[in-house]
């Protein structure tokens, strides 16, 4: 058997550590928890922190994230091509060398534009750094159609990434503040996960090499498979279902310390419900894993975004009980954990098994836009009533959409089979 046969049915004849789907995995999976915990989850906490010392408006925090998000959102398509031209080492780990220093620097600063330069850095570098190139660089490995096992697996590595860094994070302000905190979070960037993405992604080793001339050729039928692919309607669908469950995601986890807070909940109840989603998210994929493997995403996905409007319903009705709210979190972050993984795969499974990178960044760019504006949205909508109420049942809108939208992309995508 080649080493390209055995690496796309993941079983490389390469040792485990250095070019075996497996190896990638754990470290994409460990890139994946310290990525999303440091650049995403601790975001919150570190804000509430910064506002509380230096006097600056709920507005003025989130409104950095949302510019660096904003510029995520347009590096979501060229950093999918990149990938698929097999940049994604250089990519995945130069992000994290940045991403480490630019949180060196936010340790220092004093001055809110400063403030806004160094956050807008940090959330455009996310494009390279979270899900997305990721599962597109596990696609180039074994291949788009193959890649359902490594997506699922590095999905629950990254289902910790919230019950690690949330408490953890916690821990640093309560014992040094949050200036030392981003120090440790820096470090975490620029050694565990340059390391990770540097020592294991090995474009070598993935499933398809091309001579220059043929490069040039399949570059230009993935760029018309790309064009293909806009006309399809399961594309749109698709797209508004993905941008409404960012906006709902974004805005919860974003305000979800604060909210919970507003609620009644002391610090400690609010960051042990917020510590279940993680779990939970693992728990959901593990049981997709065992019981749906031989499932469409079309019909996991069908069932599993009915289950997000009903928690943020119950949610909005503003229950006082520990113990409802740890349950809607810990159903919530199953359901979340399940739907990371139908995003990942319905590009091959709905719309096609080429360009995986390119197709699934253009997907995902308004995503990421509603990734930047849902957390200021959110600040704007709390400010103009002093409550999270207005704020939850906005959330409760783009859930039902996200709902309807999704159904009905499951139910168009019947005619049509991804290539």
């Amino acid at each position: 058997m080649s080493n390209i046969q055995a690496n796309a049915l993941g079983t490389s004849s390469e040792s485990p550590a250095v070019g075996s789907p497996r190896g990638l995995t754990i470290a994409l999976g460990i890139g994946q928890v310290c990525a999303w915990g440091s650049l995403y989850y601790s975001f919150p906490l570190i804000a509430e922190a910064m506002m509380t010392e230096l006097g600056w408006s709920k507005t003025d925090v989130y409104g950095a994230a949302t510019l660096g998000l904003v510029l995520a959102g347009f590096l979501a398509y060229p950093v999918g091509v990149a990938v698929d031209k097999g940049y994604g080492r250089v990519l995945m780990g130069g992000a994290s060398l940045m991403a480490g220093v630019l949180l060196a620097f936010w340790s220092q600063v004093d001055s809110l534009l400063g403030f806004y330069l160094l956050v807008a850095g940090l959330g455009a570098l996310q494009a390279a750094a979270l899900y997305e190139p990721a599962f597109a660089v596990m696609a180039r490995r074994v291949g788009a159609g193959r890649a359902r096992a490594g997506i699922t697996a590095i999905t629950l590595w990254g289902g910790f990434a919230s019950t690690v860094f949330i408490p953890l994070v916690q821990f640093l302000l309560d014992h040094w503040g949050w200036r030392d905190a981003l120090l440790v979070l820096a470090l975490i960037n620029g050694l565990i996960c340059a390391a990770a993405y540097f020592g294991f992604i090995r474009p070598e080793k993935d499933a398809v090499h091309f001579s220059h001339a043929d490069n040039v050729n399949t570059l230009t039928t993935d760029k018309e498979e790309v064009r293909a692919t806009l006309h399809k309607p399961v594309f749109w669908l698709l797209m508004v279902a993905l941008t409404a469950y960012a906006g709902a995601f974004t805005a919860f986890t974003f305000h979800m310390y604060p909210l919970l807070l507003e609620g009644g909940l002391s610090t400690s109840n609010v960051v042990w419900a917020i510590a279940t989603i993680g779990p939970a998210q693992v728990a959901g994929r593990i049981l997709i894993s065992i019981f749906g493997s031989g499932t469409s995403m079309r019909r996991i996905g069908t069932f599993v975004v009915a289950v997000f409007p009903l928690v943020f319903i119950v949610l909005a009705l503003r229950p006082s009980s520990m113990w409802v709210i740890t349950t809607l979190c810990i159903v919530y972050g199953a359901a979340n954990g399940i739907f990371t993984i139908v995003r990942g795969l319905v590009v091959p499974e709905m719309l096609s098994r080429r360009a995986y990178g390119a197709i699934n960044g253009l997907l995902t760019f308004p995503s990421t836009l509603a990734r930047a504006f849902a957390p200021v949205a959110a600040a704007l909508l709390w400010s103009s009533t002093m409550s999270y109420g207005v704020v939850l049942w906005a959330i409760v809108v783009c859930a039902t959409l996200l709902t309807l939208s999704f159904w009905l992309a499951a139910w168009t995508s019947h005619f049509t089979s991804a290539r």
